[in-house]
C-alpha cells in the first residue's frame, strides 16, 4: 500500500500537481487493522480540506490497483492551539489570577475594581 501510494505521489508531483504530493508526504499513512481504511494526519484544517477535495483521483488508483474497492482514506488534523491571548480586562484579571491566585486576596483587600 505505501509503495502505491509513494508512487502516486510521484506521479502527482511529476505532473506538477506538487501541493497534492506533498499532503501525500507530510506523514506516513497507516492502514488500519479492517485493511480498507487508510489514515493520514495532515498540519491543518486547510490541508486537509484541499486534500479531500482532491483524493478521488487516489482512491480509484488504489482501489485498482490493490483490487480492493472498500479502501478509504481518512483524514485527521494534528494542529494544536498555540496560545490563547487576553483581550478584555476581565480575561487579562484571570490569566493573572491562575498565575498567581493571591491576586484575588489583594483586589478583595483593597476593594479594587477590574
Amino acid at each position: 500500500m505505501r509503495l502505491l501510494w509513494n508512487k502516486f505521489a510521484q506521479r502527482l508531483s511529476d505532473s506538477g500537481q506538487k501541493i497534492m504530493a506533498t499532503y501525500m508526504q507530510i506523514n506516513d499513512p497507516v492502514l488500519q487493522d479492517d485493511g480498507f481504511t487508510i489514515k493520514l494526519e495532515l498540519p491543518n484544517e486547510g490541508s486537509k480540506v484541499d486534500f479531500d477535495n482532491n483524493k478521488i483521483d487516489l482512491l480509484g488508483y488504489l482501489r485498482g490497483k490493490l483490487h480492493n474497492h472498500d479502501i478509504v482514506v481518512e483524514t485527521h488534523v494534528n494542529e494544536v492551539v498555540e496560545k490563547k491571548y487576553a483581550f478584555t480586562p476581565e480575561e487579562r484579571y484571570e490569566k493573572l489570577k491562575a498565575i498567581n491566585p493571591a491576586l484575588e486576596v489583594l483586589r478583595k483587600t483593597f476593594d479594587l475594581d477590574i
